[in-house]
C-alpha cells in the first residue's frame, strides 16, 4: 500500500457459506466502515483501484478503520446456471454471512452497536439492502452510483424472497423507528448510468420523511474516478 496504510489479510472458513472466505482490513483504529465491491467484485478490488489510497488520510487519522468484505455474486445474483428462487436463496446466505461473521463480530470485537457501510455500483445496493434490513446494526450508509431493483436479475421471478431483499419493494412499507437514526449518502454523477435509480430511492426516503443527503457530482460518470472523489468526503462525515 502507498500513503503507509496498515495492511491486514483475514481468511476464514465460513460455516454460513461453507467456503473460505477473504477480507482486507485498512487502519489502526476508527469507526468501523465494512466496504461492498462492485459486480462480482472481490474483497482487493477497492485496494486495486485506488479507492483505498484516496480515503489514506481519514484511515491513517484513526477517523475510520476500512474492512473490505468478499462478494458471491458470481452464485447468486449472476448465476445464470441456477434458477432463480436459488440466486436469491445464495444471496439469503451472503446476508447471513455479512451479519454474523462480518458485521456482528466487528460490533462484538469494538464493543458497539453500529458499522457503518459503503459500496459503489451493485456494491452500493449491497450496503443499503443490508442497511435498510438492519438499520439497527448501521449507523452510516454510503452508497456511490448505485442501482437497487433486482428484479431485472430474475427473468421475471418473484417471491417473497424476492420482495425482502429488494429495497424498492420493502422500503417503503418499512416502519423500523432505527431507519431514522441511520446518516444516509446516496451519491451519484450527473451522467451515471445510475443516476434515475439514485433519485428513485431518494424519493422513497423522502416520502417516508427520512432524512439523508443526495449527492450529485457534476461532470462526472459512473466509474472509479468518481467514487474515489466520494469515498473520502463521506468517510469526513463518520
Amino acid at each position: 500500500m502507498s500513503y503507509g496504510i496498515k495492511e491486514d489479510y483475514k481468511r476464514w472458513y465460513s460455516p454460513t457459506l461453507g467456503k473460505e472466505m477473504e477480507m482486507f482490513v485498512y487502519g489502526h483504529f476508527g469507526t468501523p466502515v465494512v466496504v461492498f465491491p462492485t459486480t462480482m467484485g472481490r474483497f482487493f478490488e477497492p485496494r486495486d483501484f485506488k479507492l483505498i489510497d484516496s480515503a489514506a488520510h481519514a484511515i491513517n487519522n484513526g477517523k475510520a478503520k476500512v474492512f473490505c468484505v468478499d462478494s458471491i455474486d458470481k452464485h447468486s445474483w449472476y448465476n445464470k446456471s441456477v434458477h432463480p428462487a436459488i440466486r436469491v436463496k445464495n444471496h439469503i446466505l451472503y446476508d447471513k454471512f455479512i451479519e454474523e461473521e462480518v458485521v456482528d463480530a466487528l460490533r462484538h470485537d469494538y464493543g458497539i452497536q453500529k458499522v457503518a457501510l459503503a459500496g459503489a455500483s451493485f456494491g452500493a445496493y449491497h450496503a443499503a439492502n443490508f442497511a435498510f434490513k438492519h438499520p439497527e446494526k448501521v449507523s452510516h450508509l454510503f452508497c456511490m452510483s448505485g442501482s437497487y431493483d433486482i428484479r431485472t436479475f430474475l427473468n421475471g421471478y418473484y417471491d417473497s424472497n424476492v420482495y425482502f431483499n429488494n429495497p424498492v419493494d420493502y422500503l417503503p412499507g418499512s416502519e423500523n423507528p432505527e431507519l431514522r437514526n441511520m446518516k444516509i449518502i446516496l451519491g451519484y454523477g450527473e451522467w451515471d448510468i445510475c443516476k434515475d435509480a439514485t433519485l428513485q430511492l431518494s424519493a422513497i426516503l423522502n416520502q417516508k420523511g427520512i432524512d439523508h443527503w443526495l449527492d450529485e457530482r457534476k461532470w462526472a460518470k459512473h466509474d472509479w474516478p468518481l467514487w474515489r472523489m466520494m469515498f473520502p468526503h463521506y468517510l469526513s462525515t463518520l
